[in-house]
């Protein structure tokens, strides 16, 4: 069983930036994929960027791209997502995720089993 904690979350003013952590615990294999998606009431869940390991390789969304970036400590295990230039339609509840297996691990594609419990961001403008 693979744990997922997120930290980070916050408001902030349209144009600030803000960093999400996710440290998992537990079980997985050595190749797998971790990510982020966001929800907003009433809409799907979105994938934001994910993470394949133990390449270290990153996939981010188009929608995203050119603001959010996500990196690596491999010495913590932990997962960061780096959001600048932030925009109201931004505000969602993040939500780290991974698949420990490594099964559904494909670039640009993950289907997580396990789920952190999330993070609210709040962009105002």
């Amino acid at each position: 069983q693979l744990q997922l904690v997120e930290s980070g979350g916050g408001s902030v003013q349209a144009g600030g930036s803000l960093r999400l952590s996710c440290a998992p615990s537990g079980s997985h294999y050595v190749s797998y994929c971790m990510g982020w998606f966001r929800q907003t009431p009433g809409k799907e869940r979105e994938g934001v960027g994910y993470l394949y390991l133990p390449a270290g390789t990153t996939y981010v969304a188009d929608s995203v791209k050119d603001r959010f970036t996500i990196s690596h400590d491999s010495a913590k295990w932990i997962m960061d997502l780096q959001m600048d230039n932030l925009k109201p339609e931004d505000t969602a509840m993040y939500y780290c995720a991974a698949d420990p297996s490594g099964a559904s691990c494909a670039y640009g594609s993950l289907h997580p089993s396990s789920w952190g419990q999330g993070t609210q961001v709040t962009v105002s403008s």
